[in-house]
């Protein structure tokens, strides 16, 4: 059971990188995110709209993931010990 513990600390790891990385993103960010003016916005910040949406297409599927799966570790545990 050991190892699907730490498989599941690496995956809550990688789901906290991500959302570190995305909140650091986001204070250079300003007001990019008003609907309508992707015509005016120069490369520099659409490459980090293209960036920030990469991250949360990724982060909040798996965040749903390691809320799920330690759910299923933690029923388990409770399963075996009672």
């Amino acid at each position: 059971m050991a190892i699907f513990v730490v498989l599941w600390g690496v995956l809550a790891l990688v789901v906290l990188v991500l959302a570190i990385y995305r909140n650091l993103l986001g204070i250079h960010e300003g007001a990019l995110h008003i609907s309508g003016v992707a015509a005016s916005l120069g490369d520099q910040e659409l490459r980090q709209l293209k960036r920030e949406d990469k991250i949360e297409r990724w982060g909040e599927p798996l965040t749903v993931v390691v809320f799920l799966y330690g759910l299923f570790l933690a029923s388990v545990y409770l399963y075996e010990i009672s």
